[in-house]
């Protein structure tokens, strides 16, 4: 099972856009420097949870669904992997060691935001929540390797 990078995104504040960025630096147990989630702005902000670290969504379930990549709302979009067998996993995103943690389903929220009847037709492929825990840099492109079960 291997997957690549599609797209990277951040956003600086809950509701703000979603830019696209070619290369980040993820940083162990905090996130993508300047997203809302590393800086506890983001609408499901909670530091009980260590996987609002990262989250992604599979490319496929976006052009399924019929929204742009950035309106997913998530910071990695994948191509080519099935995100779920991801949880309880660890795995490469470029340079960084990251471990599945659950899946990361659509909620009111991102239905609001974009249209009518999403959290249905997202039901089960809203992506996965994730763990950093080596950071480094990642870039679209890069591959996505899983390392094994988590330890």
């Amino acid at each position: 099972m291997e997957g690549r990078i599609e797209a990277i995104y951040t956003a600086a504040a809950e509701g703000e856009p979603m830019q696209g960025h070619e290369t980040v630096q993820l940083v162990a147990g905090v996130g993508i420097p300047g997203d809302r989630y590393a800086l506890g702005t983001g609408h499901f902000s909670d530091p009980k949870y260590a996987d609002k670290q990262l989250t992604l969504v599979e490319a496929e379930v976006a052009d399924r669904v019929g929204l742009r990549q950035d309106e997913t709302r998530r910071n990695v979009i994948t191509r080519g992997i099935v995100l779920e067998e991801l949880i309880g996993r660890r795995f490469r995103l470029g340079g960084t060691e990251i471990r599945g943690i659950r899946p990361c389903d659509p909620c009111s929220y991102l239905e609001g935001r974009t249209r009518p009847g999403l959290t249905r037709d997202m039901a089960h492929k809203g992506g996965l929540r994730a763990e950093i825990l080596a950071g480094g840099e990642v870039r679209v492109g890069d591959s996505i390797e899983v390392l094994g079960e988590d330890e």
